[in-house]
């Protein structure tokens, strides 16, 4: 027994001792919250310490000892903001010895601490079916405080997970307000809980004076003193004042991180600010920590909250640690370059000290052979000053060549149409025929007709040859201009189908669609039909489709 009482003791005292010695000269920065990140693995090991002790103590205890339910219970405790899962287990073992004794209030109160981890694990219907069988008029006055606290943090829960139903907030402020009455005015947990509701009314000041009270009244820095802390964050947050709010965060994550609390929700709340604050690298340190924490004590509803921002955190960080590593290996480069002409300036320079005296010697030839130098590029700027302008002369026989070709392409459209022409004037005379029933004449000028009819087709593909040789890439340019599933694939042996062949003539400088139509021998309406189908698939805007036409082969042609 002796020994028994020697563990709890350690396991009581010692890590208390450790706590406070972390406490003096600590700082409430930013920066000093980074580094208690960074050591959380340390308080987690007093609290694993303390914990070990507990077991220990438990495991050493036969069944049909009460104490064990002591110990079970100051487990139970211990684990609820460290290890959800333990403390279940845990309260299920004080829920056990609860009833071998026969003990009615353990059981209540077993009950009541189990009701209270399924919620904060997220288990709701567990929670629910433990409190629907608590008859509250049959409790006593502290097991009312603990069951309406059950209650309203419950439906706090519930409402905060289901945000298209406002109902359940309401179920929770009418359980906090039998909460009130259940409290005694001057406690703690009552002015806490009255603070809150005032919060809720928008009573900020009113809260803020109840909670810095209570805070300057508190001389440990406990889990109470991190909830307080994140309270009067939440008022600063609704007051719009970042700077107190962000200041009253982070204590409040310095508290849970060295009371090792893993079901907190000031880191979460100060990694959003610090993001929307611009401060990503520490926003992103700050809700990866939140997550662990979540993660490892099984709280669901935290690491739900948690996982609603982590991915924007998450993606903002790695696209600013691209930024850095892009910038870094542009330094990198830089510093490279920068070292490499260094050691060739270093190795000029001593080159330099040697050939020196050489140097002197020769300078009275190498001021000659400036001389000399200096009259080759006149003689040089005079060669360029001639070239220059046999290239002006060249771009003068160029545009005259262009003008030339242009009228060529005029005449060679004009006798297109003009054959064209032949071809509807004889097919007007075939029609009269057949009306007058001229069979001979009419095979006759079938002959013709059919002649005529290749001579047109032969123009055609004379117009689509020209045209190519002209501007080679058109087609392929054309089709940059449409959507890449409209592009045109032309047959074998075919340079130009109808829709290319209206827009070669556009790029010609032939807008106007009846005339396009007298050459194509086409109506007007089929030209203007072709051309309204053709710019509805371009991947340019409609209105400068035409314009972006005319531009193709220019840089070529030039």
């Amino acid at each position: 027994m002796d020994r028994l009482l020697l563990l709890l003791l350690c396991a009581l005292i010692l890590p208390r001792l450790s706590i406070r010695c972390e406490v003096v000269g600590n700082d409430h920065t930013l920066a000093n919250l980074l580094r208690f990140i960074d050591r959380k693995q340390e308080f987690m090991d007093v609290k694993e310490m303390k914990i070990q002790g507990l077991v220990q103590a438990f495991n050493q205890l036969a069944d049909y000892d009460s104490t064990r339910y002591l110990i079970a219970k100051q487990l139970y405790q211990e684990y609820t903001p460290y290890k959800l899962d333990s403390a279940i287990v845990y309260a299920e073992y004080s829920l056990q010895l609860a009833r071998r004794y026969g003990n009615t209030e353990w059981i209540t109160a077993s009950n009541l601490d189990l009701a209270a981890l399924h919620f904060t694990a997220g288990m709701y219907i567990d929670s629910y079916n433990i409190l629907q069988d608590i008859s509250v008029e049959r409790l006593p006055p502290s097991f009312r405080v603990k069951y309406y606290d059950a209650r309203k943090r419950l439906y706090k829960f519930y409402s905060s997970a289901s945000h298209y139903d406002d109902k359940y907030e309401a179920r929770s402020d009418l359980y906090r307000d039998s909460l009130l009455d259940e409290l005694d005015p001057e406690s703690t947990q009552y002015q806490i809980v009255y603070a809150e509701k005032l919060l809720d009314h928008q009573q900020l000041e009113k809260a803020k004076m109840i909670l810095m009270r209570l805070l300057s009244q508190s001389d440990e820095e406990n889990h109470e003193r991190a909830i307080l802390c994140y309270a009067l964050a939440t008022v600063f947050r609704q007051e719009g004042n970042i700077s107190l709010q962000r200041r009253y965060l982070i204590q409040s994550a310095i508290y849970d991180i060295k009371n090792a609390i893993k079901e907190n929700a000031a880191m979460k709340a100060l990694a959003s600010l610090l993001y929307e604050t611009e401060h990503i690298e520490e926003a992103y340190k700050c809700i990866q920590s939140s997550m662990e924490d979540a993660i490892f004590c099984n709280a669901r509803f935290r690491a739900y909250e948690a996982s609603q921002i982590f991915p924007i955190i998450d993606s903002a960080y790695q696209e600013k640690e691209a930024q850095k590593k892009d910038m870094l290996t542009g330094f990198l480069l830089l510093v490279s370059v920068l070292s490499i002409f260094l050691a060739l300036a270093i190795i000029y320079v001593y080159r330099q000290m040697k050939r020196i005296n050489r140097v002197r010697d020769e300078l009275f030839e190498a001021n000659q052979r400036l001389q000399e130098l200096n009259a080759r590029l006149n003689t040089t700027n005079d060669a360029l000053h001639k070239t220059n302008l046999e290239v002006s002369s060249i771009n003068k026989d160029l545009a005259e060549a262009n003008h030339i070709k242009e009228a060529y392409i005029g005449q060679f459209l004009d006798l297109c149409s003009t054959y064209i022409d032949k071809l509807e004037h004889f097919q007007t005379m075939l029609k009269k025929m057949v009306m007058g029933g001229k069979m001979d004449e009419l095979l006759k000028r079938l002959k013709s007709r059919d002649m005529i009819e290749r001579e047109v087709k032969e123009l055609f593909s004379t117009f689509d040859h020209i045209f190519l040789h002209i501007y080679p890439n058109f087609v392929d340019d054309f089709n940059a201009l449409l959507m890449e599933d409209e592009r045109f694939v032309l047959k074998n042996n075919e340079l130009l189908n109808t829709e290319l062949r209206i827009f070669a003539l556009i790029r010609l400088g032939i807008t106007d669609s009846s005339k396009i139509a007298g050459f194509l021998h086409y109506s007007t309406n089929t030209i203007y039909s072709y051309r309204t189908r053709i710019r509805n698939k371009a991947r340019v805007p409609r209105e400068e489709f035409d314009d972006m036409v005319m531009k193709i082969g220019r840089i070529s042609k030039i």
